[in-house]
């Protein structure tokens, strides 16, 4: 090969080169254009919709806001009242700012308010209607009790209410409309699918009949508003919401008092991080299906995935539906070096950080449960 035909093709390779050079500079300058431009008409999208909808609106509009209401129908209600521009933005601006305590009534507002003058306004309104239905479901609640409860109170049957719950069909249009729901609670092993899915509180409807799917949606709401006001946690968590909210009914069941809920989760944690088991009575309970007083070792003997006696891990799903704070003791548990801890008749928890300490006060107070058992 001729010396002028060797630098002719070195010549030519070098311009190829320099083109595929321009070409992948042009094809990364676009991507980031496109990743640039669709952040900023987020960004720009999300700002103008916490603005007043028309800054120079006269108007006002006549809005109802139902007792009960989550931050989710409101955010709907204003939507559709054209009062701001975007209701599911309102519903995360105000989990965000952990906003609180809205009041039913009847409002006057205007396109011309921003966000928060919204806010500021549905907080300080006044309840003008009675409810026409009313019930309320308590903390640690199992299943089977909160169906038997909604139906003392609503013109539905016990039947009924299960079989709507119990509908694979629907279980699974829900699983796509709520965060907090995902293919987990489809699992063989769990008990009953929407078992700690139900948010205890009191619920209040305007309608002496609502229909049975929304007093079910509202109850998954108002439990999805208090899960996801720990988003960041959600985040840095090695467990899904399904896990951690099976984590609160546990700290649900055995707390008594606020300041013992962190320190009980953290526990739990620790003894998970160990690889052992839980060993906590109230899954042993829910495996057996009867509220026990005490439990027996013939009781730990059970044969079943929820019997965390005998079953390494978490059981297959929540075994009660947790409040709002033993949610909140699951997403910001309190750090220490205790693996083991025992709860008294009178609510007293004593904590121990190793097997012969925590056996000592076994025997020491478990005299306290059989007396307090005969005296039932």
């Amino acid at each position: 090969m001729s010396e002028k035909h060797s630098k002719d093709q070195f010549t030519e390779l070098a311009g190829q080169a320099k083109i595929v050079r321009r070409i992948v500079l042009i094809v990364i300058a676009v991507i980031l254009l496109v990743i640039i431009g669709v952040s900023l008409g987020g960004y720009i999208y999300i700002t103008s919709a916490l603005k007043p909808l028309d800054e120079k609106s006269e108007e006002t509009v006549e809005i109802e806001i139902p007792i009960g209401s989550s931050s989710s129908s409101i955010g709907q209600i204003l939507e559709e009242k054209d009062v701001i521009k975007n209701g599911t933005i309102f519903r995360y601006y105000v989990t965000y700012k952990n906003e609180k305590g809205f009041q039913a009534g009847t409002y006057e507002l205007s396109p011309s308010m921003d966000i928060d003058e919204i806010i500021h306004s549905l907080k300080d309104g006044t309840v003008i209607k009675e409810p026409e239905l009313t019930f309320t479901i308590p903390e640690g609640t199992w299943y089977e009790d909160i169906i038997s409860q909604i139906a003392d109170a609503v013109p539905y049957e016990e039947e009924e209410i299960e079989a709507q719950l119990e509908d694979e069909e629907y279980v699974k249009d829900l699983i796509e409309r709520f965060s907090i729901l995902d293919e987990e609670v489809l699992e063989a092993d769990i008990r009953y699918t929407l078992e700690g899915y139900l948010f205890p509180a009191r619920y209040d409807f305007m309608e002496e009949k609502p229909e049975l799917t929304y007093i079910i949606e509202q109850m998954i709401e108002r439990m999805e508003e208090n899960v996801v006001e720990f988003s960041e946690q959600l985040e840095a968590s090695d467990y899904s919401i399904h896990e951690l909210l099976t984590l609160a009914s546990i700290v649900e069941r055995e707390a008594q008092h606020e300041e013992d809920r962190p320190i009980i989760a953290g526990v739990l944690f620790n003894r998970l991080e160990k690889g052992m088991r839980l060993e906590v009575d109230p899954t042993v309970a829910y495996a057996i299906g009867e509220h026990r007083y005490m439990t027996s070792l013939e009781d730990t003997e059970t044969d079943s995935p929820y019997n965390t006696y005998r079953y390494a891990g978490l059981p297959p799903g929540p075994i009660a539906s947790p409040g709002a704070n033993s949610i909140r003791a699951v997403m910001l548990p309190e750090d220490s070096e205790y693996l083991y801890f025992y709860a008294r008749p009178n609510g007293e928890v004593i904590y121990n950080d190793n097997y012969e300490e925590h056996r000592n006060t076994q025997e020491t107070y478990r005299s306290e449960w059989e007396d307090a058992e005969e005296m039932e």
